[in-house]
Parts: structure tokens; sequence; C-alpha cells
């Protein structure tokens, strides 16, 4: 697991890839921007495909809104030129705006009801492709699911699954199950690296991170949280998976959170690092971050927390 040292200082970009804004002037300065002011030495490069409902069983990545095979290959190379490692990252949304994790299908095959049988052909299709790209391009990682958690049950169609991507992509294989999952993912032995979700309340990181490490423990893989973050609103330290509370824009408590989070998880060494939530490939403009209360650090007091946070960890490893 060379790729994976010295320590992923790592956040999200691009998400959800919308067709038409990768490739151009305004990604192209959004990711300069991020690797600039984060100190960041890794990068998910996150987009969607979408299937209409939770019950579907396809998923047509070549339509829009997801990225074209070229915007995808345009990042990658952009990201590789500001001497950023990439972790590529399909994802599978609903357009209906069902959340992922409730994808889910009877666990036997019926007729005339939709199939995982059905589902996985498909998924299994979207995945290789993007796979064969991270191979091509050199992607560091691949990263082969995110937060599907009726999904996860399904332990002998992920173990194929894996073995097929191995055929066509030969770099490490995460899959980002969700918060409070990692002990629920049996199948963590076929990956290279365990990944989550680390949206964990401000109070409460010290008692998921022991539960998370004897899973860890167990496996003997690498970990790091594929996600983490916090919006900045006054609330979100308590609830920081939850984009739609509502509450008043609050840079102080975001940055607490992010100052919280990172001392935490850099005290424990099995921790490798983070991808942060999140980076938007359109980037607000500096003097509007006073006003924006999403997850996106950019201009904000967490700025500054986690360049520091990830300088002083990768400062202190090359010594």
């Amino acid at each position: 697991m060379q790729s994976l040292k010295p320590y992923i200082a790592g956040m999200t970009w691009g998400f959800m890839g919308v067709r038409g804004t990768w490739g151009n002037e305004a990604a192209a300065h959004s990711m300069e921007m991020m690797a600039k002011v984060t100190r960041s030495n890794w990068t998910a490069i996150a987009f969607a495909a979408l299937q209409a409902t939770a019950f579907s069983t396809d998923i047509p990545f070549w339509e829009a809104p997801t990225v074209t095979d070229e915007e995808v290959r345009w990042a990658i190379r952009k990201a590789h030129s500001l001497g950023l490692k990439v972790c590529l990252k399909p994802i599978v949304n609903c357009a209906d705006g069902t959340w992922r994790a409730h994808i889910n299908f009877f666990d036997r095959d019926v007729p005339c009801e939709p199939k995982w049988s059905d589902w996985f052909a498909s998924y299994r299709a979207y995945l290789l492709h993007f796979a064969q790209i991270a191979e091509e391009t050199g992607c560091e990682m691949f990263c082969i699911g995110c937060e599907m958690v009726q999904t996860d049950r399904r332990e002998a169609e992920w173990r194929a699954l894996i073995a097929d991507i191995r055929q066509v992509y030969h770099g490490p294989l995460t899959y980002n199950c969700d918060k409070y999952q990692e002990d629920n993912v049996m199948w963590w032995d076929a990956l290279d690296v365990i990944s989550s979700s680390g949206y964990y309340p401000i109070g409460d990181w010290d008692r998921q991170l022991d539960r998370i490490e004897s899973v860890v423990r167990r496996y003997g893989k690498p970990f790091l949280f594929m996600e983490a973050g916090c919006p900045s609103r006054t609330g979100s330290a308590n609830v920081p998976n939850d984009w739609t509370l509502q509450g008043a824009v609050n840079e102080a408590e975001q940055a607490e959170y992010y100052r919280t989070m990172l001392e935490k998880c850099g005290a424990r060494d099995w921790v490798r690092g983070l991808m942060l939530w999140d980076w938007p490939a359109r980037l607000y403009d500096r003097s509007q971050a006073a006003t924006n209360d999403g997850y996106c650090i950019y201009g904000k007091e967490a700025e500054t927390v986690v360049a520091e946070a990830y300088a002083a960890k990768l400062n202190a490893i090359e010594r």
C-alpha cells in the first residue's frame, strides 16, 4: 500500500459532476484553489450517475447530467498536474431525490419485480467503465461504491464485482460505507482499504473511533475517512450529515468541528487520512464565503484549520 503513504490529506472535488461543469476555466480555477489553500496531497474526484428511483435497475451513466468520459479524464489530468494523487469515485444517485442508501430489492428474485441481479448487472457495467478509465489515467485509488447501506448485505454480488474490477484496474480498491456501518460490512477482506463517511457528532468522535478501530484491527487493512465534514451552519456540528438543516451561517462552529475531528483522528495512527467533503467544480467568489453555509471551507475559518492540520501532519511524517 505504498500509494497510501505518507498520509492522505485529501479533499473531495467536483460532486455531483454535472455535465458541462468540468473541463473549463472555472473548474480549473476551483481545483487550483483547492490544492493551494488546503495543502491537500490527494483528491477524490466524485461524480454521480442517476437511476430513476431506489427501485430502478437501470443506471444510464452515459447520459446527462453525468459528466462525460472526457470531463473525467480532464479532471484526473488536472489533479495530477497539480501534484495531487487521485481516488476516482463514481457514485449512483436516485433522480427522484431518494438517498442512495435506500436502493433495495427483494432478497430473492421474484418474477415481475425489480431484481438485485439486474441492478448489479447495470452497476457492474458502470463501475467497470470507469475502472478502465482509472487504470488508463493512472488513478492511485478507485472507490467502488458510496453509502449504499441496503446493498451492503449482498456479499456475494460485491465479491464478484470486486473480482471483475481487479481484472481491469490494478490499484488499491476501497468501498465508502456509510457512517455507523463500518462493522456491518462483512467483505472488507476482499478490498485493500476500509473507508467510511465520518459524519459523527462533534462530541462523539472518541466513542466512534474506538468502535471503528476494532474493525480495522480485525481486518488488518488501512483505513481512511472517504468523506467527512460539516456545513458552516449553526447546529451542524451535532448533525454534520444533515445538509438540509436550517440554521444561521456559522463559520466558528464549522471551524471548531474540523479542529476537533482532525485532532481526534490525528491521535489515532491507524487513521491514514481523510477526503474532506467537499469542494465544488464551480467555486463561489472568496468575498462570498461569509454568506455561504455549505460544506466547502474556501475562504472560511475552517480553511486555516484544515491547512494547518494537514501541513503539520505531513511535516511530522517527513521528519
